[in-house]
């Protein structure tokens, strides 16, 4: 299994694809219970969704299961959202707190650290060599972290999670230009919901690699998957339709003002 797939293109943004992976080597398949195996958690489609949409944009994707390991968290351990009810490097439970491995099977300290280096670990020196590459092209690069998630899930927060979900930590992690575009293209969305830095404020990729002061700005977008997916997570031509026109307007404002940003650049 190649972990991770990348298609090099010359524009500064980057498209990262950390969870639509559904590969899951037949010795770690091996340790899931029935509920695991069933990879409800998966950011499904979410790479079809946005095919096509940003020509010359690089694409990054993690061929591998988030069950295998997370590779939208901090390699650590440490919690993205301390003292609110997450998931972690390896879950234990899925997003319904159901547990997923079978008991005893559950993966140890030197099983974690395994997989850190067979699959964590060459997803991120994937992403960072490709930031190299476009930061050397244009002087900026621009991580657009793309993800999605059922729309109700009360293990994880109340109510119904908006459409469009931008996270960029609070401002931290991109030039409020590209903050702005974004979130102002969400809430333009006639029929759709947004909400900037709410529930999901940006995963560990966009906090590592988010740096504006170095010319590497990241913001995550997490969409609620009624937006393009039907019934048993299959994709829907309809509403994907529907949706693709949005993101390509906002991708291709991102890239806007990557060139602007570039420019301004000594």
């Amino acid at each position: 299994m190649t972990p991770i797939e990348i298609t090099r293109g010359s524009s500064p943004v980057i498209l990262g694809l950390p969870h639509t992976g559904t590969n899951v080597p037949d010795d770690i398949a091996a340790r899931l219970n029935d509920e695991g195996r069933k990879l409800r958690d998966t950011d499904w489609h979410i790479h079809t969704l946005y095919e096509g949409l940003l020509p010359g944009a690089t694409t990054v994707r993690a061929t591998f299961h988030r069950y295998v390991i997370d590779a939208n968290r901090d390699p650590s351990g440490a919690s993205l959202y301390p003292g609110q009810t997450t998931t972690g490097l390896i879950p234990e439970i899925d997003f319904d707190a159901n547990p997923i491995w079978t008991a005893g099977r559950e993966p140890d300290a030197a099983e974690t650290a395994r997989r850190v280096a067979l699959f964590h670990r060459p997803y991120h020196e994937a992403l960072e060599a490709e930031i190299a590459r476009v930061k050397a092209l244009h002087g900026v690069a621009v991580l657009y972290d793309c993800h999605s998630i059922r729309p109700v899930i009360p293990y994880l927060f109340d109510g119904v999670l908006p459409d469009f979900n931008v996270g960029t930590d609070n401002g931290a992690t991109c030039d409020p230009r590209i903050e702005a575009a974004t979130i102002d293209l969400c809430r333009a969305a006639e029929g759709y919901s947004s909400v900037l830095n709410g529930r999901f404020r940006g995963g560990w990729t966009t906090r590592q690699y988010g740096r504006p002061a170095d010319g590497v700005h990241a913001i995550q977008m997490e969409l609620t998957q009624s937006t393009h997916l039907g019934d048993d997570f299959a994709y829907d031509e309809a509403r994907a339709t529907r949706l693709r026109p949005h993101l390509s307007v906002i991708l291709k404002a991102i890239e806007t003002i990557a060139f602007d940003l570039a420019g301004a650049r000594p």
